[in-house]
């Protein structure tokens, strides 16, 4: 029997638009194979679900094969299997589970269905070869989950669900979400946080007079739509952009009011736990103003910030085989119980009026 600590975990991920696969030991990332499908749902400016399920039924066998082959192990080598099982869209979710269910009743090893959010959250104790490791992150600590399809904050006392606590999400849209959406209305093309963030570079971020989102510090509650609606009565007004600065000016402003806002919640909600801890979690956590300017305002307050890589940030599979190192050095399995879902397992904070996605 391997010691626990030693388990070589192999993770698959298929929740949204990402097929991929991977091997962690504990902390440490052998492999991690991504395959996108990001130039299949460009042109429709989104992701199209039956799409995305046929790709990951395609790409699923020899993603996987080519995780253990870039970690150079034998497939009967690994000690568990961990799958995203919860949230996402139902068809994804249902191609990766059962690949991960075959492979796991064939070797009779452990499955563990592992929540996405968990896996992004836990992403800052990743070790990436050939990159330098995130200071390190240690429990308890406040996470500050952006992505494509959720937005919220917790407070993180462990890496079980049951230690994971939300203090705020989005009332609507998440930050990721309306990245996507402002760029779709500027025609900016799919996906469009890194195409804003590029032009946001070069522009003016108080170029533009677009409102603070839920500019209230009392809550730890988002809203990026009525930004959304801000960014779309600003275009109308002033269409068509023909002044490249002015369209450079109105993305570095539209990015300042998303970064200021998920700052202030994060450092409100640190404060207000009285824990000196911030960690970045999920796609947006990429987001290069987010990083930098998060770095300085945490600073100020004395609020340690750990920033995983960029690589740890975006949907992947080591995040999901790593979340479910912990749990099956605990011994648990979900061979025959094994269920998905749309919605996160995650605990929902209590709130008057507004709701969280998923």
């Amino acid at each position: 029997m391997r010691d626990p600590a030693e388990m070589l975990i192999l993770g698959i991920e298929t929740s949204c638009d990402e097929t991929a696969a991977a091997v962690v030991r504990g902390h440490s990332v052998l492999s991690d194979v991504v395959q996108s499908q990001i130039a299949l749902h460009a042109e429709y400016g989104g992701v199209v679900p039956e799409i995305a399920s046929r790709d990951h039924l395609n790409k699923a066998r020899p993603v996987v094969e080519a995780a253990l082959s870039a970690a150079n192990i034998n497939l009967r080598e690994i000690d568990a299997v961990a799958v995203t099982c919860r949230p996402g869209l139902s068809g994804a979710l249902l191609i990766g589970t059962q690949v991960a269910a075959a492979l796991a009743f064939a070797l009779d090893r452990p499955l563990v269905g592992v929540d996405h959010l968990v896996g992004h959250i836990l992403a800052a104790f990743l070790e990436f070869p050939g990159q330098a490791p995130p200071p390190p992150a240690k429990f308890p600590f406040i996470a500050l989950l952006a992505s494509g399809g959720h937005t919220a904050l917790y407070r993180v006392d462990g890496p079980d669900v049951q230690a994971m606590t939300e203090l705020g999400a989005t009332r609507d849209d998440a930050a990721g979400e309306a990245y996507d959406k402002v760029a779709k209305l500027l025609g900016l093309g799919y996906p469009g946080g890194p195409i804003i963030d590029a032009l946001a570079q070069e522009g003016n971020p108080d170029g533009v007079d677009l409102t603070r989102p839920m500019a209230d510090r009392s809550s730890l509650e988002f809203s990026f739509s009525g930004l959304k609606t801000n960014v779309a009565r600003w275009v109308k007004e002033n269409a068509p952009i023909e002044n490249d600065q002015k369209l450079r000016d109105l993305c570095a402003t539209f990015q300042r009011r998303v970064t200021d806002s998920l700052l202030d919640k994060a450092i409100a909600a640190s404060l207000r736990e009285g824990i000196p801890h911030v960690v970045l979690a999920g796609g947006v956590a990429a987001n290069s103003e987010l990083r930098e300017r998060g770095r300085e305002r945490m600073a100020r307050h004395g609020i340690r910030l750990t920033v995983p890589s960029r690589k740890a940030c975006t949907d992947n599979a080591a995040m999901i085989a790593h979340a479910g190192w912990y749990a099956a050095r605990e011994g648990r399995d979900d061979r025959g119980q094994l269920t998905i879902s749309p919605k996160t397992s995650l605990p929902r904070a209590t709130r008057k009026g507004g709701g969280r996605r998923g």
